[in-house]
C-alpha cells in the first residue's frame, strides 16, 4: 500500500510495517480505529452513589490524549449523590429512562433549585465544576446516558450537597486511576 498524502508540516516520516510513510509523532496506538463492544467496557472508573458509570474511550482504554467517553446508569426510583466534573465539560444523550438533571440555577435574584427533565434523543450540556445529580424518577426503567468528556480521563468530586461552597476550581478532580 503507498501512501498518497503525508500531513504538511509532518517533519520526520516512519516507515509501518505495511510500507505506509507517516510522521513519526504518530505511535502505533493512534494510526488505527478502535471498537469497544458493551461487554468491553470499564466499571473501574470513579463512581457515585446511585449510579454505575461504564468507561468505554479514554487514555487508559484506547490512548484517547483529550476524551473520555462512557455510559452512566440510574436505578429506576433513584437520585445520584451531588457531584461535578472539575474542568471538564461534558456533553449527555439520553438512550433510555427519562433521568432529571438537578443543578442550582444562579443567574437570577437568588439561587434557584432547577430540574431539567429528559427523554430518549435529548442532549444535555454540564459546564465545568457544576454541582449536579442525575434522577431517575420511573418506577420501573432504568436510565442510561452516554457521555462523552473533554479530558483524558473521568473527572469526578461527589459533593455533600448541591452548591458552590465545596468546588475547588484549582483541584483536578477525582479520576479513575485515584480509586
Amino acid at each position: 500500500m503507498t501512501a498518497f498524502h503525508v500531513p504538511a508540516g509532518s517533519g520526520e516520516l516512519v516507515r509501518t510495517p505495511a510500507g505506509v510513510l507517516l510522521p513519526a509523532d504518530i505511535d502505533p496506538f493512534h494510526r488505527r480505529l478502535h471498537r469497544i463492544a458493551p461487554a468491553g467496557l470499564l466499571g473501574q472508573t470513579t463512581q457515585t452513589t446511585g449510579m454505575k458509570r461504564l468507561e468505554a474511550i479514554s487514555g487508559k482504554t484506547v490512548g484517547a490524549q483529550s476524551l473520555w467517553m462512557g455510559q452512566t446508569h440510574v436505578p429506576a426510583s433513584t437520585a445520584s449523590g451531588n457531584h461535578h466534573h472539575g474542568a471538564s465539560e461534558t456533553a449527555i444523550y439520553i438512550v433510555s429512562g427519562t433521568p432529571v438533571f438537578v443543578f442550582v440555577d444562579l443567574e437570577g435574584d437568588e439561587p434557584v433549585e432547577t430540574r431539567i427533565q429528559t427523554a430518549p434523543g435529548d442532549y444535555i450540556f454540564v459546564p465545568p465544576y457544576i454541582p449536579h445529580r442525575e434522577e431517575n424518577p420511573d418506577p420501573s426503567i432504568e436510565a442510561v446516558v452516554v457521555i462523552a468528556r473533554t479530558t483524558q480521563e473521568a473527572i469526578v468530586v461527589n459533593l455533600d450537597a448541591l452548591d458552590w461552597a465545596e468546588v475547588d476550581v484549582n483541584a483536578e478532580g477525582t479520576t479513575a486511576s485515584d480509586c
